[in-house]
């Protein structure tokens, strides 16, 4: 009889996908499903940059370079020059997606069998690439008592075996929203380089910091070797299908390591980096409005939440994501009963049981993760859902 590998046996399911079955069979009941546990944004794509896709003129979709089209890494550096650093088109692979970014950065900074380390809560996929990449991810715990604080230095290095190869930190962090300051990163830098090992720097969500300043690992002086920025115009221009990322180092041995596994996948998309080239012709303004509207989002969220009996939600400082503690038995009994057995007047919604954002057993099983990507009017009553739904639940614990 024939058997699917070892590695898609172990592959876990997507922590904020895996419900989605149960919404689909709660809309074919007529009900209203307010979709709060996944990150997709609906703040428009810019129109110029909708333009530059619509008005090209292409006859052939031919291939592309396998870094990526030349002028759009110029462009794409002088963005990041712009946020001081240090970044030239011959530092980046332009990558599809952010998730290809991660798949590189682990296949070319590991050997199979080797460890990274990873705060969790962390990022659910990174369990799955982990297991694609034939690597392991070893986790160091924040708490939600603490906001989601980096742990302490001494707790990554007594992780740290003779198979330890990177760190990888996800900053502004998803699912927590925490924002890593400089003194937690030049910490992290200088174990980076007492252990010789890379710094993997997700920073998705670099653009929503509502609290402080943004710094980003490249920033950090003595590390360049070390650092890998793993980087995507996803979110930054609500352009999630473009499937545009890019991968940046410093460190030109790994550069051309990474280069060899682009040229296996051929090209990143072209329309793609067609759209991500033109956002060079946005206001320097731009995103003053975008971040205004998450800044506002989450403090209407985070209000309602923390006003609920027996849920406790630490502020998050970035990204536009709550992961918040609930008076349940189980996150993941709630999610699944909020889409099968519950609704306020026809709607309900659905979330992200945090339990897939761990990879220690049994924490965060009454934690859920939600996203504020929608507008104030959906968040009032997907807020209203959850209130009354707190109330109803059989499995609530005070």
């Amino acid at each position: 009889m024939l058997s699917v590998s070892q590695r898609g046996q172990l592959l876990p399911p997507s922590p904020y996908r895996h419900l989605t079955p149960y919404a689909e069979a709660a809309r074919q009941r007529g009900l209203t499903v307010h979709p709060l546990n996944i990150g997709q944004p609906d703040i428009e794509t810019p129109p110029l940059m909708r333009a530059a896709v619509q008005q090209a003129d292409i006859r052939v979709l031919e291939y592309g370079p396998s870094a990526g089209f030349d002028s759009y890494r110029q462009t794409l550096a002088a963005y990041y020059q712009r946020q001081r650093l240090n970044v030239t088109a011959d530092d980046i692979i332009v990558t599809t997606g952010g998730s290809e970014a991660i798949s590189f950065a682990l296949l070319a900074c590991l050997n199979p069998g080797d460890e990274f380390i990873v705060p969790e809560p962390f990022y659910g996929p990174y369990q799955g690439f982990a297991v694609a990449t034939d690597t392991r991810l070893v986790a160091v715990s924040s708490y939600l008592e603490d906001d989601f604080a980096l742990p302490p230095v001494a707790a990554f290095e007594a992780l740290i075996t003779p198979r330890t190869r990177a760190i990888l930190l996800c900053n502004p962090n998803n699912p927590t929203g925490y924002v890593y300051g400089r003194a937690e990163l030049e910490q992290l830098a200088g174990l980076c380089l007492r252990h010789n090992l890379y710094l993997l720097a997700d920073e998705a969500y670099r653009e929503f910091c509502y609290d402080g300043a943004f710094t980003s690992a490249l920033e950090l002086p003595g590390a360049e070797q070390h650092v890998v920025l793993i980087d995507t115009i996803s979110k930054r221009y609500s352009a999630c299908g473009a499937r545009i990322g890019a991968l940046v180092t410093k460190n030109k041995a790994l550069r051309d390591v990474v280069f060899k596994l682009a040229q296996l996948r051929v090209c990143p998309p072209g329309l793609g980096q067609l759209l991500a080239q033109a956002a060079a012709d946005l206001p320097a303004d731009y995103f003053d409005h975008t971040k205004a509207e998450y800044q506002a989002r989450r403090d209407l969220m985070v209000r309602r939440l923390q006003a609920m009996p027996g849920v406790r939600c630490p502020e998050p400082r970035g990204a536009f994501y709550v992961l918040c503690h609930l008076p349940v038995d189980d996150a993941g009994r709630f999610a699944q009963w909020l889409l099968e057995d519950f609704d306020l007047r026809g709607e309900t919604i659905m979330v992200s049981p945090a339990a897939g954002f761990y990879a220690t057993p049994g924490l965060g099983r009454q934690q859920m993760r939600l996203a504020y990507v929608v507008s104030h009017d959906i968040i009032e009553r997907a807020m209203n859902c959850l209130e009354a739904a707190l109330q109803q639940y059989p499995g609530r614990q005070e």
